[in-house]
């Protein structure tokens, strides 16, 4: 009988030690909604969590990452992209149901349809051509995802076959289909450089995406134009007493930034210790105590210098280059090749695109410039508009948060404001302890 009793009590200490413990908090603080994650500790924990958390689009204005030996707490403050706290019931269950599920290795399989993987030299009309040959070969596009950073190109595409309707299992017709897009990436030049190939797509695609750019080492490439914005401020030093390597990134603050950044350090072999992220204005600063996965800090100037790198990459694949442009039609087979010669013709360059299939409805967001990366003319534009629909292709604003508001906010007295100090102090209290900073006043 004690036996059993003993039993039963060490597999409710494992079911805990095992378990993530998520906490969702709107009262505390009164701009933002606060996810509280605790979990053991493996490699790649924290990025699971905030891909959940990206993946709807949320905007995190602070976070705090801690580890206390084999434990793992993070503190989220989270908003819509409006600036708003979460108030939708359904959206709060989804975040608690899917952090307390972590463990559980979720994948993306895309049942029923064939992924292709693509990348190369990045030109102007390139992606026309790709969903021409799409088109002719007889291939819906159900999904895709584009990236192009320093004149390079990553795609991820999902198809189907439209005689059947499901994937393509016509080994003929792939291997078609791959040479065919081969001899488009391939262009003029760079015939090494372009690949196509077919994904098990069980990797969340966004980060599929990164790791493609980073094997094409995009970060080494110096393109021939280059308008976007200023470089992100990155710096990496070492704490030799502690024994980490502390990152610090500076940029301006956007969604889906956090996962951006700890993607690719969990890519790069990194284990994050300790984390600090903080918003302002439109700026957003982020800090990491971090280590080799054998436990060991940067050991060489080379190794920190791709880390610079590597990080100002992961930061700028995803920045809003050029116009974005909405299209919102009825879905048929060759749309997507009638919209990107439409593109190509009159001059417009695609930087980034995402298309997405649901139903008969097709919902497609495309990010424009001209031939040489510089913003579109609005002449131009009209005319594209004129040509595929009015109503169906139209300019979207980015959706702007209120950073202002929210620190004035932050300012307020309150019940909510004093819990949420005492929340802060925690965190530094615990920051504190583990002598990652001078002092938890």
């Amino acid at each position: 009988m004690e036996w059993s009793s003993c039993t039963d009590e060490y597999e409710k200490l494992v079911f805990r030690m095992s378990t993530p413990r998520v906490v969702i908090d709107n009262a505390v603080c009164s701009n933002s909604t606060i996810v509280k994650f605790d979990s053991a500790r493996k490699h790649g924990i924290l990025l699971e969590a905030v891909q959940i958390l990206s993946d709807l689009n949320l905007f995190i204005k602070k976070a705090y990452v801690s580890s206390d030996g084999r434990w793992f707490m993070d503190v989220f403050h989270v908003t819509d992209q409006n600036g708003n706290k979460l108030t939708d019931e359904s959206v709060l269950k989804y975040i608690e149901q899917s952090l307390s599920s972590i463990h559980n290795g979720k994948t993306n399989h895309r049942n029923g349809l064939t992924a292709l993987e693509l990348k190369g030299t990045d030109r102007v009309g390139l992606l026309s051509e790709v969903f021409a040959v799409l088109a002719e070969l007889q291939c819906d596009v159900v999904e895709a995802k584009v990236w192009t950073h320093n004149g390079r190109i990553a795609s991820l595409i999902y198809v189907k076959d439209c005689n059947t309707g499901t994937s393509i299992e016509d080994y003929q017709k792939i291997n078609r289909l791959e040479a065919r897009l081969r001899y488009v990436l391939q262009g003029d030049s760079n015939v090494r450089s372009a690949t196509t190939s077919l994904s098990d797509a069980v990797i969340h695609p966004e980060r599929r995406l990164h790791q493609m750019m980073f094997a094409d080492r995009d970060y080494q490439k110096n393109p021939i134009f280059k308008f976007t914005s200023e470089t992100p401020l990155v710096t990496v030093q070492n704490w030799a007493e502690r024994g980490y390597s502390v990152v610090n990134v500076q940029c301006k603050d956007r969604a889906k930034l956090l996962f951006d950044v700890v993607c690719n350090l969990t890519d790069m072999e990194y284990v994050v210790f300790h984390a600090t992220i903080n918003t302002r204005i439109d700026q957003a600063y982020l800090e990491f105590y971090i280590r080799h996965k054998d436990g060991t800090p940067i050991s060489s100037e080379p190794e920190r210098q791709r880390v610079i790198q590597c990080l100002q990459a992961a930061v700028e694949r995803r920045s809003c280059e050029g116009v974005r442009l909405e299209l919102s039609a009825e879905d048929r087979q060759g749309l997507l090749a009638e919209v990107m010669r439409t593109f190509r013709e009159n001059g417009l360059n695609v930087t980034r695109a995402d298309i997405t299939t649901t139903g008969d409805l097709a919902a497609n967001a495309f990010y424009v410039t001209d031939a040489i990366g510089y913003t579109a003319d609005q002449k131009i534009i009209e005319s594209v508009r004129q040509k595929i629909g009015l109503t169906n292709l139209k300019v979207k604003e980015l959706p702007f948060l209120s950073h202002e508001k929210a620190d004035r906010e932050d300012q307020s007295v309150g019940v909510g404001g004093a819990v949420l100090l005492s929340l802060g102090s925690l965190v530094r209290r615990n920051l504190y302890n583990l002598g990652l900073i001078k002092s938890c006043s």
